[in-house]
Parts: structure tokens; sequence; C-alpha cells
């Protein structure tokens, strides 16, 4: 859930806040980063993702300083409140003294100057996990929280829709799909037959038919991903994306590699920039990431090192990908390139493997997102002191969640441009608008309180003010651009 303060979560060394980094933002968004690149071309794919891994680790530093000024407006509030209870506890013995100590300690006094006199306590520890909803509580005012959780609630059902199509994709590929290793690669249509007179498209629906009944119902209960479900699937994950690099490499390197990319093709840029936008995204995820690491002095580096390794992987990945296949014969699920040309790879089981294995990746993901989304509904519309009626509470939150996404991976099993929608549009919102607002707000929030000399040590390498309204700036060209093409697009249909 997006909103509200959680428990801090198991401690763990910055390394492991790496990897379990690297895990959250590599997922199914880089697989379908390489269609995106055969796509735009290779020289305007490598200057337009470097130039996005870097917008995306500005604004994570963002979130980051906004997590330690939302952990000392909290530790101001706990001390103005223990202030609160000392002069009530000792009103009985002096009303003269409380009326002095009132006119000599006012509440605006910074907290700094009241606390240096009790030993050293740094305010910006992030010590409790304040997540993105909270913060949001706590910087903006109610429009913008209403319009926080309506980001993030389009963003959440973007996610469901492309989990919901993506795991279908795969299951149909691998059942309708040639795995005899006479025909090589084929470029299949919806409307070709897979069993007898049962096309493709009715193939995926029954599948999505399946998937749906098998998970939808978790959305009505409590689902959580354990930690040796996590582990799983992260050495799945892992096991897949090598594999799969591996044997691209080779192929180039034999020198039978059929892909020859363009150098550039702008009609192609628009949906690369929401695939590359939903494929860093982590800003959500953060104060859950962050907040467990035992030692945060280095967090700003261990951020840094983590961005750079990931532009490396998917910069691997794609150019591998492009120049390994046939640029027209990509599908927006990579994996699939695997099943089915057996130049690649002509081990029955491997090819399965690398078939199959986004479904069950995905979907132990897809439970665990719909209770999250589920849940910011519910704080949307949620009133203090108000309880929803159980129906609303068991059936139509659920209801209004589960519906959606199924509805649009019925209609479209277009991967890419689902990833790319998703990136483009609420992906923006929650990469680059929020984390600018949160920590110019914060930074306005904190100064009468802490004072002018009061450093936050986990503040943003891009202080100046002038990065916040660059990346605002930068989100509004991205979406009238976006926005641009799409009405471009359709009317010269």
């Amino acid at each position: 859930m997006a909103g509200g303060i959680t428990e801090t979560g198991e401690p763990y060394s910055a390394f492991v806040g790496l990897v379990y980094m690297f895990n959250l933002i590599v997922g199914t968004g880089a697989l379908t980063m390489p269609k995106a690149f055969a796509t735009a071309g290779w020289v305007v794919s490598l200057a337009l993702i470097s130039f996005l891994g870097f917008m995306s680790y500005m604004t994570t530093t963002f979130v980051i300083e906004a997590m330690a000024a939302a952990n000392a407006q909290l530790r101001w509030k706990r001390r103005e409140q223990e202030e609160i209870d000392d002069s009530d506890s000792n009103s009985e013995y002096s009303d003269d003294d409380v009326m002095g100590r009132g006119r000599s300690e006012p509440e605006t006094k910074p907290i700094l100057s009241v606390q240096r006199s009790g030993g050293h306590v740094d305010h910006f520890d992030i010590v409790e996990r304040v997540e993105m909803g909270q913060m949001a509580s706590m910087f903006f005012n109610k429009v913008g929280v209403n319009m926080f959780y309506i980001c993030i609630i389009v963003y959440l059902y973007g996610d469901l829709a492309i989990y919901a199509a993506a795991v279908p994709i795969s299951l149909m590929e691998v059942a309708c799909g040639n795995h005899s290793c006479s025909a090589g690669s084929v470029k299949y249509n919806d409307t070709d037959p897979c069993w007898g007179s049962v096309t493709r498209k009715d193939a995926y629906r029954v599948f999505l038919s399946v998937f749906t009944l098998l998970l939808g119902p978790f959305t009505f209960f409590n689902a959580q991903k354990t930690k040796y479900l996590q582990i799983l699937t992260s050495l799945m994950r892992w096991i897949a994306f090598t594999m799969m690099i591996i044997l691209a490499l080779i192929r180039i390197g034999k020198g039978t590699g059929e892909g020859h990319p363009p150098v550039a093709s702008l009609s192609g840029v628009p949906n690369l920039f929401g695939v590359c936008v939903y494929s860093f995204m982590c800003q959500h995820s953060l104060p859950s990431l962050v907040t467990p690491i035992s030692e945060k002095k280095h967090v700003g580096t261990l951020v840094l090192a983590d961005y750079t390794l990931i532009l490396g992987f998917y910069v691997l990945l794609s150019f591998t990908a492009i120049f390994c296949f046939d640029s027209t014969l990509l599908h927006d699920m990579y994996t699939l390139n695997f099943t089915d040309n057996c130049n690649v790879l002509d081990i029955p089981f491997l090819r399965y493997f690398l078939g199959l294995f986004p479904v069950f990746t995905i979907s132990t993901n897809f439970p665990i997102i719909a209770v999250t989304l589920r849940n910011n509904w519910k704080t949307l519309f949620h009133r203090d002191g108000g309880t929803y009626p159980w129906v609303v509470d068991r059936i139509v939150f659920p209801l209004i969640t589960l519906v959606p996404p199924i509805a649009v991976a019925f209609c479209t099993h277009n991967l890419e441009s689902l990833v790319g929608i998703t990136g483009s549009y609420a992906g923006t919102g929650i990469q680059y608008i929020i984390p600018a607002l949160l920590v110019y707000y914060g930074r306005r929030h904190l100064e009468p309180v802490m004072g002018r000399d009061a450093i936050n040590k986990h503040r943003s390498p891009f202080r100046h003010t002038f990065w916040v309204w660059f990346v605002v700036l930068w989100a509004v060209f991205c979406l009238m651009f976006v926005t641009a093409n799409i009405i471009l697009t359709d009317t010269k249909k």
C-alpha cells in the first residue's frame, strides 16, 4: 500500500539493499525493451535510455531526501507533543511557571536549538518507514494527496493489465508455437489456428480466463510474498536473463545473427520512452528498500552503483537481442524468441523454461499488486472515523480492482503498447512529478521548523531548486510529446 507508516522490517546490509533494488527494478519491463530498441533504432535507444536512467536516478535521490525530511518532521512533532505533556504535568505546581515557559519557548523555535543541549541527535536519520502516501499527506494539501493516489492507482491498473496479458501470451506461444525445430522463427497472426478450429486469439482468451479464475480470488483476501518465494523467483529470473544474453552472444559471435536494426527511427521514440520509464520504476517502493538498510552512510553511492549496473544490463540485454534476431520477428515478450527458434536454442527443456518463466514470476506478483491497488482505493475514499460496509469492503473494492485490467487484457495483448502507455502517463507522474514535488515541499515545510542551519545528510546531490523544476518541465514536455504522437498516429490511420 502506498500510504501509512509501517514497521521498518528486518535490517540488512547495504550490499543486500543493492541486490533488492536491482531485483525490484529489473522485471517485466526489461523483457519488452528489446523490441522497443529495435523499433526506435540503436543510437536513439542508447541515448534515450542513458538520459532516462539519469533522470530516474535524480528523482530517486529526491525521494530519499524526502524520506529523511519526513523522519525529521515526525521527530519534531513527537518532541512537541512531549513538551505539551510535560507542561500539563507541571501545571499543578505553578501556572506562572507554565506562562513563563510559554513565553520563552515558542512553538516555532527551531528543533536543533532545543536539542543541542542534550547530546547529538541526527533528526534526519531514516529509522521509520514512511511510505510515499504518508509523505504526500505530510507535505501536500488535500488536492495533492488525492492526485497522488489517483496517479498510483492508474499506474497499478497498468501494472495489472500488463501482468494479465503477459502470462496468457506466454502460455499461448508455448501451446501454439512451433517446437519442432523444422521451420525456425515464424511470425504468427492471431487468426492462425492453434488447436484445430481454435485460433491463437481464442487460446489466449482461454488462458486469460483460467488465469483470472485462479489468481483473481486472491484480490478478495490478503496476499503476501514470502521471503523464500522471492528468492525462488529472483533465482529463476537471473537464470533466464543470463541464458538469453549468453545464447544471443554465442549466435552473434558465430556470425549467424540476423539483426540489422536501424540507427534511428523517431516513430518508435514515444513507445521507447514509456518502456524505459516503466523499466526504471522503483520510486514508489524506496521506503521499503532503503529504511531497513543498517548502515545508510553510503546509500547515495549504493543507488548510483545500482543505476549504473541496471543501465549496463539493459543495454547488454537489448543490444544482444536486436543484433541476434531479425527486428521484424522480435516478440513483445523477448523470452518467446527462444521458444520457436532452434538455431539459437535446441534443447527442448530450456526452450520451455524460457517460454514459461514469466508465467511463474509474474503469477506470484499479480496478487500482491492487486491487494496493493485495492488498499489504495480504500485509502483514497477513507474518512476519519468511518468504516466501510461489508459489501463495499469485501466485494466492491476487489471487483473495481480486478475487472478493469482483465477487461483491458481481453481487448488487447499488445504488451509493448501497454507498457509504453503505463510508463508514459502514470509512470511519468510517479517517477518524475511526485518525487520532485515531495522534495520541494518537504524542504519548505522543514525550514521554519529545523532552521536554516540544519543539514539533511541524505539530501540529493541535485539540491538546487533548478533541478526540481527541470524534472517537472521535462515530465510535462514528455506527456505533451507522447499525447501528440498518439493523436497524430491515430489521425494517419
